[in-house]
């Protein structure tokens, strides 16, 4: 997802997703295996080629802020192609068509295996395309489109096996900036964020699509972009919705509410997943609205340890990384910060990692690997650093797209890559490229 600050990308800890990490491993779903942004392959490189990373393939693609998944020996990416200029920066609902597909490729070879196309008319804000990363599972691929088209293929040939429409179903409009939060497959469930009276988020039978419940109302602002995050405290496993009026926990199972706790987004721009150290759980949108809450053990209502405090980190395009207390991420001056948790403390805060003065938004997505961090900013290169407590340490670079979209007078590429056979796989808004990522 995006915004007006926001993009594709973006956000969280979540579990339920099954998989465990090895020595090769897909990249199924938004921020990888383990919904946690850490690459768990050996034999990666650890600094770049002077020379720079050898491409593997690349292949057209047209616009979208959606990334990549890898998994079973494909990839997943969608886009839209239209004649209408969507490469705007735009905060209002002016219309525009095209259509929106969802692609699968070979992952060794770059070839398209098969493809799904609608013709879906736009009036969102950022009309480039699609938000959400695909989610793989077993035989099964599902795609959020940006106007809230719901599917779910048969991987192997594209086959529709069953669609849903968010926003016919259940009375609802997409938000400012489309839908953008990364859906969740959790047991038998496939949860994600349909908006509206009753119905904020919904748990879909993964496999055929029905309702098994709904669960909270959106508020005046919206559902926001906020993807569903479970986590586990108290004995239960908690399903955490950072909404634009509130930020609420319910049964991943039932949907039944435990606790709310009243906030108020400003513009409606609510990004992150909110992340979990230890007994505090911490979530913060545009303008300084941050909160940062003590869970209790019985899931009655948490206590409010600070909201509102200026200049910690408040995401706009990207979700933070969380190092046991350290929060690493992006506030929306553009500057990469290490927050200290429950203190509130920023450690140190840097422009480096998009490479000069930031004039606000500036993004780079974070993945872990090992000791060091692999940054993808939106100038369209790589950055490999060591993020600690103490400082930024910036160990390697190198360029590797061009930025095809337009936001706030400058260039930028603002699509989350994913990172599965030692490979780097990335987009802007005209191709997809493999990069090789194999030590020697």
């Amino acid at each position: 997802m995006f915004n007006k600050w926001k993009s594709a990308a973006i956000l969280g800890l979540a579990l339920g997703f099954g998989m465990r990490p090895s020595a090769a491993e897909d990249w199924p779903q938004w921020m990888g295996p383990g919904r946690d942004n850490v690459w768990r392959e050996t034999g990666v490189l650890k600094t770049f080629p002077q020379s720079g990373l050898k491409v593997v393939w690349q292949s057209e693609l047209a616009g979208g802020y959606s990334g990549p998944a890898v998994a079973a020996g494909r990839v997943f990416i969608t886009d839209y192609v239209t004649a209408d200029n969507v490469k705007v920066d735009n905060f209002d609902r002016r219309e525009f068509s095209g259509v929106e597909r969802v692609q699968c490729l070979d992952a060794s070879t770059g070839k398209v295996l098969w493809t799904h196309s609608d013709n879906v008319k736009y009036s969102i804000s950022y009309p480039a395309g699609p938000r959400c990363t695909p989610v793989v599972e077993d035989d099964r691929v599902y795609t959020l489109g940006a106007e809230g088209l719901l599917y779910c293929f048969q991987v192997s040939n594209g086959q529709v096996l069953w669609r849903r429409d968010l926003k016919t179903d259940y009375s609802t409009t997409a938000p400012l900036w489309g839908y953008s939060a990364h859906p969740l497959i959790d047991g038998p469930r496939l949860l994600t964020l349909a908006g509206g009276s009753g119905s904020h988020i919904v748990a879909l039978d993964k496999l055929s699509g029905k309702e098994i419940w709904r669960s909270l109302t959106s508020g005046s602002q919206g559902q926001g972009y906020s993807p569903p995050t479970i986590v586990e405290h108290g004995g239960k496993r908690q399903l955490i919705l950072y909404r634009t009026d509130a930020v609420s926990s319910v049964s991943a199972e039932t949907g039944s509410e435990y606790w709310s706790i009243p906030y108020e987004a400003s513009n409606g721009s609510i990004i992150m997943s909110p992340v979990l150290a230890g007994d505090y759980l911490y979530a913060a949108g545009y303008s300084n609205r941050n909160l940062l809450l003590r869970l209790k053990p019985d899931q009655s209502k948490p206590e409010e340890v600070f909201r509102d405090v200026k200049d910690l980190i408040s995401p706009v395009n990207v979700q933070p990384f969380l190092d046991q207390t350290i929060l690493y991420g992006f506030d929306q001056k553009g500057l990469l910060r290490a927050l200290q948790l429950p203190e509130g403390k920023v450690l140190w805060e840097t422009d480096k990692a998009v490479g000069g003065r930031p004039r606000g938004s500036e993004t780079a997505f974070l993945v872990r690997h090992e000791d060091r961090f692999i940054l993808f900013n939106e100038k369209g290169e790589l950055v490999i650093a060591r993020l600690t407590p103490d400082n930024y340490e910036e160990l390697s670079r190198t360029k590797v797209i061009e930025p095809s979209n337009f936001a706030f007078g400058r260039e930028v590429v603002w699509s989350v890559p994913a990172f599965a056979n030692r490979r780097i796989y990335l987009r802007n808004d005209k191709q997809i490229i493999c990069l090789d990522m194999a030590a020697q």
